[in-house]
């Protein structure tokens, strides 16, 4: 917006919904190939089987698409009916993998089959995937291919833009764009809080991933006071922030607040619940089931009081889409910010240069967001 002079400006995020699907099609197949040798009752297989092409993801993921297939504005390639409601096509897509997965590991255990022969049945497997997904979302703009984009300024002068996907995405990472948004894409990194493991350490997830070969999910374990205060200084330099956390404990979607002391199951039910964050997360009570921006923060003495959130639920939840967000909440139910080096000390950094503890596909962690 800053770059081109508008006033207002949306992404095509079906543009990125479309290649999200198709890829994670082809990660899973590659996973189920990958894993032949398990049983197939093992908790790995079945966490695989369990959700291949889910609607949500993880910042390297979006990283990895945006990288592959670059952006696109959104007049381009606007919602379909089954972008804005993809449970339809998610579980026939999903069927369709399952089965995928049972015959390709039929024909790797026969021993018949060439590594080649298989690698082709996958193939035609994916080409149906492609078929579905243009079927209902309607086929997407190529990432290398020209597209002219004609749109007018704040100041109503009109200009017409031809450029690609893939160049599209790549003006982010010029000195204009940088100047004026203070943001290096393919540097920003995600910090979480995860009281289960070591602080300042780096976690990965196994098999957790939508491009085959792309960069893995990364996180860098953090204290929580850490994350804030990394959070307060992006918000202080008016960058928004990508976040990760349990959207539905103790929030209220109609009035737009999420909050500790939103309801009292001890006055309501005699019972008191006291969980802390790291046995909620062993339980299986709480994980990341939503991403949201961090858009503002209320400061008293230094400290946050409240946050402001935007979501992407429409303008009938909070306050035409906008969530306040206590800070007591995201001691409890935030686990992941999206964050740029340069707020960060040089000790967090260079954890990201260390190697990773593995966590297993089922951990909490590798909840899409």
């Amino acid at each position: 917006m800053k770059r081109h002079n508008l006033d207002k400006f949306e992404l095509s995020q079906a543009y990125l919904f479309f290649y999200d699907k198709l890829e994670k099609a082809n990660f899973f197949l590659e996973q189920i190939l990958d894993t032949v040798d398990e049983d197939l009752d093992s908790r790995l297989v079945q966490t695989l089987l369990q959700s291949p092409v889910s609607d949500g993801g993880q910042w390297d993921m979006v990283y990895n698409l945006v990288n592959k297939y670059g952006l696109v504005p959104q007049v381009l390639y606007p919602d379909s009916f089954n972008a804005q409601s993809s449970g339809a096509i998610n579980s026939l897509i999903t069927t369709k993998l399952r089965e995928d997965a049972l015959q390709l590991r039929a024909l790797a255990a026969g021993g018949t089959k060439s590594e080649k022969e298989i690698t082709e049945v996958k193939k035609k497997m994916m080409k149906e995937i492609h078929l579905v997904l243009t079927l209902t979302l309607g086929p997407p703009p190529a990432p290398g291919t020209e597209f002219t984009w004609n749109y007018l300024d704040k100041d109503g002068a009109a200009h017409e833009m031809k450029t690609t996907p893939l160049a599209f995405a790549k003006e982010l990472e010029t000195p204009k764009s940088i100047r004026a948004t203070g943001s290096k894409i393919h540097d920003m990194f995600s910090l979480v809080n995860d009281p289960r493991n070591e602080y300042n350490t780096l976690l990965t997830v196994n098999r957790l991933g939508n491009i085959v070969g792309g960069r893995g999910i990364t996180y860098v374990n953090v204290s929580i006071d850490i994350l804030k205060e990394t959070c307060i200084k992006m918000l202080q330099a008016g960058l928004p922030i990508f976040f990760g956390s349990d959207v539905g404990k103790y929030s209220n979607s109609t009035s737009g607040i999420m909050d500790t002391s939103l309801i009292d199951y001890e006055l309501g039910f005699n019972v008191r619940l006291g969980m802390k964050k790291a046995q909620r997360l062993m339980t299986g009570e709480s994980a990341m089931t939503h991403a949201m921006v961090l858009t503002a923060v209320h400061l008293e003495n230094g400290k946050s009081v409240r946050w402001r959130v935007q979501n992407s639920w429409g303008e009938g939840a909070g306050t035409e889409g906008w969530f306040v967000m206590s800070d007591r909440w995201m001691d409890e139910f935030v686990y992941q910010a999206v964050v740029e080096p340069r707020f960060v000390s040089k000790e967090i950094r260079d954890i990201l240069e260390s190697k990773p503890k593995v966590l297993p596909l089922w951990d909490p962690m590798g909840a899409l967001a």
